[in-house]
């Protein structure tokens, strides 16, 4: 059974292709890959974030309280109707992350989200998170707001699965067909040439870990797929706004100049 319940601490890092390479290196040497990467084959992970009308639960995010929470609907792939996924619930606490999350079919999971009646508990899921996610869905008013998908590469320390490293490329979104069946598509969040590494552990970095983010000199970073994504969404409606204005003024001018 996939775990469950998660609680750790997330450190991010943005990697040119250059040093994602070099990692790798250090990778193999002390980790093992994940079972959906065997080869060094990438796995494709599709998200439905969702929030209330007015972006109540990003903008929050975005104004880094001590404590911050999110839904999002989970897909391995494209699944359809059938397909089980995962419903989870993300929380982050003065820097502690804590996901809880249930399986659910695709459609039972649209059908709890949309009405609020919680599903019949079958052995497939996990009866106190649903409990959980009725509670939730009961707090806010949510609708689907953004699909962000990406390929990602993934990592278990040997002989200690606490510690997970994972390395997401081609990161797109898109505002329209907020379905996960409706396919795999959407526009680039980042540049190519960007990999964003997450290493997630409830325990200290070992030693080699903290050698090597020391000898690459990679530094982490702050970031939110979802956060950037919004805020990039937000820049393009101010811009769109200004340029409306400004060609009204232009044309106001010319009238008058007439």
């Amino acid at each position: 059974m996939a775990i469950e319940i998660f609680n750790r601490f997330e450190h991010k890092y943005k990697l040119d292709t250059e040093t994602f390479h070099k990692v790798l290196e250090v990778m193999d040497q002390h980790m093992e890959l994940d079972s959906h990467c065997q080869n060094h084959s990438l796995y494709t992970i599709a998200n439905i974030y969702y929030d209330t009308e007015d972006n109540s639960l990003i903008r929050e995010s975005l104004s880094k309280p001590k404590y911050k929470e999110k839904l999002r609907l989970r897909a391995y792939g494209v699944p359809d109707k059938d397909s089980k996924v995962f419903l989870e619930i993300k929380k982050k606490y003065c820097g502690l992350v804590n996901k809880r999350r249930t399986t659910l079919k695709l459609q039972e999971a649209y059908d709890f989200i949309e009405t609020g009646k919680m599903p019949e508990i079958k052995k497939y899921m996990n009866g106190q998170v649903v409990h959980e996610l009725d509670y939730f869905l009961h707090s806010y008013d949510l609708v689907p707001k953004v699909y962000i998908a990406y390929d990602r590469l993934a990592y278990f320390e040997k002989g200690n699965d606490d510690l997970r490293i994972s390395f997401d490329t081609n990161i797109r979104t898109r505002r329209n067909d907020l379905s996960l069946e409706a396919g795999d598509y959407g526009t680039r969040l980042l540049s190519d040439d960007v990999w964003l590494m997450e290493i997630k552990t409830s325990f200290a970095k070992p030693l080699w870990l903290c050698e090597m983010l020391s000898e690459l000199e990679i530094k982490d970073t702050s970031f939110s797929k979802y956060g950037t994504e919004y805020t990039r969404m937000i820049t393009k409606q101010k811009q769109a706004e200004e340029s409306a204005a400004k060609k009204k003024l232009q044309i106001s001018a010319k009238k008058q100049a007439v």
